[in-house]
């Protein structure tokens, strides 16, 4: 989706990937991906770069064609590059022992695709698999961001129950104030 100029460079900057790397790690070591993990929006791939220090397989599915092509250059030896919507996932049901998302909601212009979103991750997940991830909350600093991006903030106070809505259970939605909204859920066995 939409990104400008000055979100574009911050988000493919070395500091951001640093900073990601730092605050991602510690958060995705408490769980357990299993053994063939999706990542959905990866972006400019500073996400991915910590997933494949973590996991043993993993696909990211990508809907910018000029950032698929960017991943595939950087990360297509060790991870298999999807271009395609995750709303519409051109994968099979059950596939994935965990499927993450991190700062790539808020970029999908509506709840209702957002909920596509889920419903696509509960359908590509393995019964017992997590879905998991985080998303940027409204502030001042993270508006000023997203100038002229596309910005459709998470509501935390109904992720739980959209996650539900998805076919979800054990879910856990943490909301760190004017910052992030951290999430997991479970596919039922």
């Amino acid at each position: 989706m939409p990104m400008n100029l000055i979100h574009r460079k911050i988000c493919s900057s070395e500091k951001w990937a640093n900073t990601v790397e730092e605050r991602l790690t510690p958060w995705l070591s408490r769980r357990d991906l299993g053994d063939d993990v999706l990542e959905i929006g990866p972006g400019f791939g500073a996400t991915t770069k910590v997933l494949l220090g973590l996991v043993p397989k993993l696909t990211v599915l990508e809907i910018d064609p000029a950032s698929s092509e960017l991943l595939r250059v950087q990360y297509g030896d060790r991870a298999e590059v999807v271009e395609g919507s995750g709303a519409e996932m051109p994968f099979e049901d059950g596939r994935f022992s965990a499927v993450t998302s991190f700062t790539m909601l808020h970029h999908v212009p509506t709840a209702d695709l957002q909920d596509a979103i889920f419903a696509e991750a509960a359908r590509v997940l393995r019964p017992g698999g997590t879905y998991c991830g985080f998303d940027g909350q409204l502030n001042l600093r993270f508006r000023l961001l997203h100038i002229g991006d596309t910005m459709n903030v998470v509501d935390a106070g109904t992720l739980s129950a959209r996650l539900e809505k998805a076919g979800f259970e054990q879910v856990d939605v943490e909301l760190r104030p004017k910052e992030l909204v951290t999430f997991s859920a479970v596919k039922p066995g």
